[in-house]
C-alpha cells in the first residue's frame, strides 16, 4: 500500500515535476487509517491529493502524500429537497451535474470547478453569486493525530469567502472523508452576476423559464470560453482571490478606474482579480515556460511543465506589481506545497 519515491507529476493540475518520498492510494477508511499510522510512526508530514486542482508543488514533499480516493454517492429524497452523501474521491463537476438530471437546483453555479468533493468544504467553493456553504450540512473528517473520525457541522466549519477552519484553526489536522449537502425542492435562481445575464440575453432565454440544468449549461459555455482545460494547458484554475477592500478605497479606485470591475459585498466590495492583472498589462504574458492565460488574467499556465518554483515567483511578480499600482493585496487561492 505504501509506495516509496513516487512521481507526483499525474496528481497535480499544473504538471509539475516533484517526487514524494511515500505515496499511498487510501480507496476506504481504514486505508487511510492505516496510511496515517504509518505516517505517525515515522512523523512524516501529510500531503493530501485528490483531483490536485488546488496545489502548486514547490519542491519534493519529503512525508507521505495520501490520495483520497474513497468513493461513493447517494441521493435520498426528503419532503422538502433531497440530501446527498458524497465521499471525497468523488469528481465535483460529476456531483453537480447528476444533481442538476435529477432535477434538483441549488449547485448549478459551481459546474465545472476542477476537483473532487474532499477538497470543496477547504475553499468553500464558489461561483457566480453561489457558495458551497449554501447548502452544506456537515462533514465527516479523520483526524490526522489520531485516525479519529471527527463531524463538522457548517457552523464547526466557519465558513468564509474561499475559506474554512481548514485553513485555519484545523489546517493540516484533518483529513476530510465524506460531505453531506440538502438541496431544496423548491429552487429559485441565482443569476445575478452580469456574465450569466449576457449569456441568457444572447442566447435569448427568458429568466422566467430557466431550469437548474439551462443555468448549468449557460455555466459550462462561460467557463469553456474563458478558462483553459488543464488537460490540455496545465493550470491550477483561478490562481488567486478576488480582494476585498473597504469602501474608502474602492471609491478611489472607481474614480480613477472608471471601468473597474467590483461587486458588493456586505458593506465591502470584492474586485474582479482577473481585470486587475489584466489592466496592469499581464494577460498573455510568458516568462520561463510558465504564464498568464491569454483569455483569463485569472489563470497562470503551466505550458512548459516547468519547477514550481517558476510559478511561484510569477505569482509573486503579479502580486507585487498589483500592489503597486492599484494598492489591492492579491492572495493565492491554490496551496503552496512543501
Amino acid at each position: 500500500m505504501i509506495q516509496s519515491d513516487v512521481d507526483l507529476q499525474p496528481f497535480n493540475t499544473m504538471t509539475i515535476a516533484a517526487r514524494a518520498r511515500y505515496f499511498c492510494a487510501a480507496t476506504t477508511l481504514d486505508e487511510l487509517r492505516e496510511a496515517l499510522e504509518f505516517a505517525r510512526t515515522k512523523q512524516l508530514p501529510i500531503l493530501p491529493l485528490g483531483g490536485g486542482s488546488n496545489i502548486v508543488l514547490t519542491g519534493d514533499f519529503p512525508g507521505l502524500a495520501v490520495h483520497v480516493g474513497m468513493h461513493g454517492l447517494e441521493f435520498d429524497p426528503l419532503d422538502d429537497g433531497i440530501r446527498i452523501h458524497a465521499a471525497a474521491g468523488e469528481n465535483w463537476h460529476q456531483l453537480v451535474m447528476r444533481s442538476v438530471e435529477l432535477g434538483y437546483g441549488g449547485l448549478e453555479n459551481l459546474a465545472l470547478i476542477p476537483g473532487n468533493i474532499g477538497a470543496a468544504p477547504i475553499q468553500n467553493i464558489g461561483a457566480y453569486g453561489v457558495e458551497l456553504k449554501d447548502t452544506f450540512e456537515q462533514l465527516t473528517a479523520m483526524e490526522i493525530a489520531s485516525g479519529d473520525l471527527v463531524t463538522f457541522s457548517a457552523e464547526d466549519c466557519q465558513f468564509g469567502y474561499r475559506d474554512s477552519i481548514f485553513k485555519r484553526g484545523a489546517k493540516d489536522r484533518y483529513l476530510i472523508c465524506d460531505v453531506v449537502l440538502k438541496l431544496p425542492r423548491i429552487w429559485q435562481p441565482h443569476v445575478s452576476y452580469p456574465a450569466l445575464q449576457q449569456h441568457f440575453a444572447d442566447h435569448g432565454q427568458p429568466l422566467d423559464e430557466l431550469t437548474p440544468a439551462v443555468v448549468a449549461n449557460a455555466v459550462i459555455d462561460i467557463r469553456n470560453s474563458k478558462l483553459p482545460n488543464p488537460v490540455e494547458i496545465p493550470n491550477a484554475g483561478s490562481f488567486f482571490k478576488n480582494p476585498v477592500v473597504d469602501e474608502p478605497l474602492y471609491t478611489a479606485l472607481k474614480t480613477s478606474h472608471p471601468g473597474l470591475v467590483a461587486f458588493e459585498f456586505g458593506t465591502q466590495w470584492k474586485l474582479a482579480a482577473g481585470w486587475l492583472i489584466d489592466q496592469a498589462g499581464w494577460r498573455g504574458y510568458v516568462k520561463n515556460g510558465v504564464g498568464v492565460h491569454d483569455r483569463q488574467a485569472l489563470v497562470l499556465v503551466n505550458p512548459g511543465h516547468r519547477c514550481g518554483s517558476e510559478v511561484v515567483n510569477l505569482a509573486r511578480e503579479i502580486a507585487s506589481d498589483i500592489q503597486k499600482k492599484f494598492g489591492v493585496t492579491l492572495e493565492p487561492e491554490p496551496r503552496f506545497y512543501p
